[in-house]
């Protein structure tokens, strides 16, 4: 079982954003320091769910911080930036960091991100694979050149190689964020492992990885590849350790609501369409049923029952559901000391 922590830098009401920020650089050094597996960044652009723009400069300053904890992206939203430069940035971050960087990398939303960065709506609906496709072969070959429906350039040397990297894995880890039938068939054909989101319950998860798992076959992957892969699969979900588990509860139905509500509804489409957006109060008792969030022994068991009904045995959970820093850190230790002992 490997168990780590999911930051959003999430800007609660009344907070600014540097605090936000503080908060997150925290919970990862406290995430090495408990013993916890890996930290997971997120990325998001003009609202204060979340007040990270890069989780790959994110996870860059993490990497230098820290020594032994894996370091991820969830996600890098791709339709929002080049392949090539997010490849280029993951390959440096790999060979740079010994390989403890995880890129994960996401289709994002229809928001209005597309057209501030001129990549448009075509980028979110249509091009997403196209893209997917350069960045792999950028972290998979020695020279690339494109001549797609998006990108078109002549043949160039990748530098630096992914390869480079001495006594370890010849190219990062990636991962895809799947919400849908869609994106778990693109994973699959890929061979790249599924991160599922904290909004899906066991059931839900299970077939996505039963679809992911007959998907790999009907592509061509033997059954050690899909075995193997399979084991890269991430789980997240939200976190809370208490005495009691009213108590959890009560601590993220407090605080999260208010954060959900302002960083729900700030979101913009690029095209105007409505999104209709969960009630924060019900989206929040949603996730402490789903989710550890309880006593030390609550939690582990949920995580235990987590593994066995979907087969995913890797773990993204965010800590940071209080608001606050001390809060954080105590509940990123907890889980550390107390509650990854009982999953051994």
């Amino acid at each position: 079982m490997r168990v780590g922590t999911f930051v959003l830098a999430a800007q609660f009401p009344g907070q600014g954003q540097g605090e936000a920020l503080h908060r997150a650089v925290r919970t990862a050094e406290v995430a090495e320091e408990a013993g916890l597996d890996s930290v997971w960044l997120a990325e998001h652009h003009f609202v204060p769910y979340g007040v990270c723009p890069s989780a790959v400069t994110l996870a860059a300053l993490l990497l230098g911080r820290t020594r032994r904890i894996r370091v991820g992206t969830a996600v890098s939203v791709l339709p929002s930036v080049h392949p090539v430069g997010l490849g280029e940035q993951a390959a440096l971050l790999h060979v740079t960091s010994g390989g403890r960087f995880t890129l994960g990398v996401g289709r994002g939303g229809p928001w209005v991100d597309l057209e501030v960065f001129g990549s448009g709506l075509a980028a979110y609906e249509r091009e997403f694979p196209e893209s997917l496709d350069l960045l792999l072969r950028w972290l998979g070959e020695s020279r690339v050149g494109a001549q797609g429906e998006r990108f078109a350039f002549r043949e160039v040397a990748v530098v630096p190689a992914p390869g480079e990297l001495i006594g370890g894995p010849a190219a990062p880890e990636v991962v895809l964020a799947c919400t849908s039938q869609r994106s778990v068939r693109l994973a699959a054909e890929r061979g790249l492992p599924m991160l599922l989101g904290m909004h899906c319950g066991d059931e839900e998860k299970a077939e996505m990885v039963a679809c992911w798992e007959r998907c790999a076959r009907e592509a061509g992957h033997t059954p050690d590849e899909i075995a193997r892969i399979g084991t890269g699969h991430v789980s997240a979900g939200v976190a809370q350790v208490a005495d009691r588990t009213a108590d959890a509860v009560e601590a993220l139905v407090k605080a999260m609501p208010g954060w959900l509500k302002q960083g729900l509804d700030a979101h913009v489409t690029v095209d105007g369409r409505q999104r209709a957006m969960r009630d924060p109060v019900a989206y929040t008792e949603l996730l402490c049923g789903l989710h550890p969030v309880g006593t030390p022994r609550l939690a582990a068991d949920r995580l235990a029952a987590t593994a066995e009904r979907t087969g995913i045995t890797r773990f993204a959970l965010l800590a940071e559901g209080s608001g606050d820093l001390a809060a954080t850190e105590e509940n990123v230790r907890r889980l550390g000391a107390e509650v990854l002992p009982l999953l051994v």
